[in-house]
């Protein structure tokens, strides 16, 4: 089997070589754009796994309205209370097993200044010597909760799409961050994409770990990782048979989530061919014999989402109806 083509190996094959190893931005940001928590806790999962580093912060208080973003009281390991306060950080992560290395932007949405804010990013990326973007979120969408979450990747750029099999971005409307970091990025020149979990909306809640190890496996696919999911595939379970548990309870969201599973079930029928499910296996294989591969989803997990995008499919940075509030 050749090697699929990913974001990295796209970077990679462009790229010319320099003093610092090229890298890919992997962003994400709490608030409008993250419901459920689903995109900020899988970018903190990619964090941890790398053992990526700090390298630099956006200023808080040029961004921030505190009555809006308001601070966290916490108690660190001392038991000392500290003001944990609404930012930005940017984290470098070697991976000298790959051709690319990875800057991770996590943060919260800012309040002012996007357009200043935006080039403060992309100011620091060029330092880092980032030749890709990817953009995480999640939506809230009419899906249930008893089918995989499904993650669409869609993307502006046509050779991006044609490379990777990704959705044209076609949405208009409302936006987030993460729509305008998209615009600024692709006028960069970069190779940017946007990876979309759908949430359903009558489980908004954090945390969501279904949709966090539905757009963890794209990521997978597309970066030079190998992530050991398998404990979050059994949280994910534990989740839904906690969602099919309140649901049983309530003899309306039971029908309710009936109506959503029939609904998804006759729009992805046509997709319920030969081709379609050579795909999806086909995809599954990559992920399992990825060298370092440690545990992948685990006995049981649920897989990953199938071919196409949600039922409400994201095809921009921002989903067909624009995302709504996760918290």
């Amino acid at each position: 089997m050749n090697d699929p083509v990913t974001l990295s190996s796209l970077v990679a094959a462009s790229t010319t070589p320099g003093p610092v190893r090229p890298a890919i931005m992997v962003v994400a940001f709490e608030g409008w754009n993250d419901a459920g928590d689903a995109a900020s806790s899988a970018l903190k999962d990619i964090k941890a796994a790398t053992g990526a580093v700090r390298v630099a912060g956006i200023g808080d208080d040029d961004y921030y309205d505190y009555q809006f973003s308001r601070p966290q009281v916490r108690r660190n390991a001392a038991g000392k209370r500290i003001i944990k306060w609404p930012t930005t950080r940017i984290y470098r992560a070697s991976l000298p097993d790959g051709p690319v290395d990875l800057l991770l932007v996590r943060g919260v949405e800012p309040t002012y200044r996007w357009k200043a804010f935006i080039t403060e990013i992309l100011t620091r990326a060029e330092e880092e010597n980032v030749q890709g973007v990817m953009a995480l979120g999640s939506l809230l969408a009419d899906v249930p909760h008893t089918r995989p979450i499904q993650a669409a990747v869609s993307s502006d750029d046509a050779a991006v799409r044609e490379a990777l099999g990704a959705l044209p971005a076609t949405y208009e409307g409302p936006t987030g961050i993460l729509g305008v970091l998209a615009q600024f990025s692709e006028a960069a020149g970069l190779p940017t994409l946007s990876i979309w979990a759908a949430v359903p909306h009558y489980v908004a809640q954090a945390p969501s770990p279904k949709a966090q190890l539905a757009l963890l496996h794209r990521v997978e696919e597309l970066l030079p990782l190998a992530l050991d999911l398998h404990e979050l595939g059994e949280d994910a379970l534990a989740w839904e048979r906690g969602v099919d548990a309140l649901a049983t309870g309530d003899a309306d969201i039971a029908a309710y989530v009936q109506q959503l599973e029939q609904a998804q079930d006759e729009t992805e029928l046509p997709e319920a061919t030969g081709e379609a499910i050579a795909r999806e296996f086909e995809r599954y294989l990559k992920r399992r014999h990825r060298p370092g591969a440690a545990g992948g989803q685990g006995p049981g997990a649920p897989e990953s989402p199938g071919p196409g995008g949600p039922a409400n499919s994201p095809d921009s940075p921002d989903g067909p109806d624009g995302p709504r509030p996760g918290d």
